[in-house]
């Protein structure tokens, strides 16, 4: 089988290009009959990672597809043909999306796979794109990807169970696989390497801290984090207590929050208590799971939730919204908070801050249920999607 895959998003910073990334090194590590093909613009074949031993088609696009990607989604008609006319020379049997973010259609009998990770833009599209032209460019693209598709693949049974809600497909459409960590994301030593990425980002050794990982858009609903870590501080028990917000918010391409966000606690005087540490690589990022007192997950909705993952695998109790995908994601392992309620979040924080066994009880169940995904198993499962899919 000749498999085409949208490569486009290979680079990109957020889960979707992780996803890409982590789900294809599996693929490709496994499977030794097929040939695969990735297409991609001229900055992300230029850039670091990409697989040598798979033929790479370089499509002459104006735009990066980290810009096609946004939530501005500035991808030209031009761009659109040159990557559809790209794919349409080579004679596939299948080809993959990873995520819908970069689509564009193809006019010819290729069977299509394509990734929809979430309906978050869907049921909050206010909360994803800054106008209505740019809903409207997103809903076109969707639906054209839907209308074509030969099947979707999604990444949570939740995200499964709303998509085929939503857009009212037969189930026999949309098929689940999952996410994973990354070998990285271990339980560490506290030594000194720990004690020097700390001191990197601020942090004293021993200090309690809070930790968030991800997107800075408005959906992630950090503003209610803010307000509950503020209700939590008020308490003489957890004053000492920082909140860690890491992820992209000055070179993120989404619709970022950050600017009323950082208002808000300035408004509250917290610009001394929340640290913003920008991108951070996995390498660091493990070790500050691992120092972590909990991690917090305060989103109104997730298609799967891959920081949770990576938490558990580090040892590191989660606190979650009971939205989405996290409560089917994190199990028992997890406690879970109304996002809505900021101080059903608050309470949730400070019983688990306060009680040693019920941590240790989390970290242990945590540790347990990250070895349950993996992203070899994601592989196997898309693999068999690819094989039952072209038997049709």
């Amino acid at each position: 089988m000749r498999i085409g895959v949208d490569a486009c998003c290979w680079s990109n910073r957020r889960g979707f290009g992780r996803f890409t990334r982590e789900l294809l090194e599996a693929m490709l590590a496994i499977d030794k009959k097929n040939e695969y093909l990735f297409f991609v613009d001229k900055d992300t074949a230029a850039g670091d990672g990409m697989p040598e031993t798979v033929r790479t088609i370089v499509a002459p696009t104006l735009v990066s597809p980290t810009e096609a990607a946004s939530a501005e989604g500035r991808r030209s008609l031009r761009d659109v043909w040159a990557l559809s006319r790209q794919v349409m020379k080579h004679r596939l049997d299948l080809f993959f999306f990873p995520a819908v973010y970069s689509y564009f259609p193809i006019f010819n009998r290729t069977k299509i796979v394509v990734t929809i990770h979430d309906v978050i833009a869907d049921h909050h599209p206010d909360l994803v794109f800054p106008n209505r032209k740019l809903k409207l460019f997103w809903k076109l693209k969707q639906n054209v990807a839907i209308r074509q598709a030969d099947l979707i693949l999604t990444v949570s049974e939740n995200a499964k169970q709303q998509i085929i809600e939503y857009f009212r497909l037969p189930e026999s459409r949309v098929r689940a696989i999952s996410e994973a960590a990354r070998p990285v994301f271990v339980v560490l030593p506290q030594d000194k390497e720990m004690v020097s990425v700390l001191r990197r980002y601020s942090l004293d050794s021993g200090k309690r801290f809070l930790l968030y990982v991800g997107g800075i858009s408005p959906h992630k609903n950090l503003q209610a984090l803010v307000g509950a870590f503020h209700q939590l501080i008020s308490d003489s028990r957890f004053a000492d207590v920082r909140l860690m917000l890491v992820g992209d918010y000055k070179d993120d391409s989404f619709f970022s929050a950050y600017w009323p966000l950082k208002n808000y606690i300035d408004q509250l005087h917290l610009d001394e208590r929340v640290i913003f540490t920008g991108f951070i690589a996995d390498k660091d990022l493990a070790y500050l799971y691992n120092a972590a007192a909990l991690m917090v997950l305060p989103s109104l909705e997730e298609g799967f939730g891959l920081p949770a993952i990576e938490a558990m695998a580090c040892g590191t109790p989660v606190v979650s919204s009971d939205r989405g995908s996290l409560p089917e994601v994190l199990g028992e392992a997890g406690r879970f908070f109304d996002p809505l309620d900021t101080r059903m979040m608050a309470d949730t924080l400070k019983r688990v801050l306060s009680e040693s066994d019920l941590r240790k009880e989390m970290r242990e169940a945590g540790l347990s249920r990250a070895q349950q995904f993996t992203w070899n198993k994601a592989a196997k499962d898309t693999l068999s999607i690819f094989n039952e899919l072209m038997k049709r």
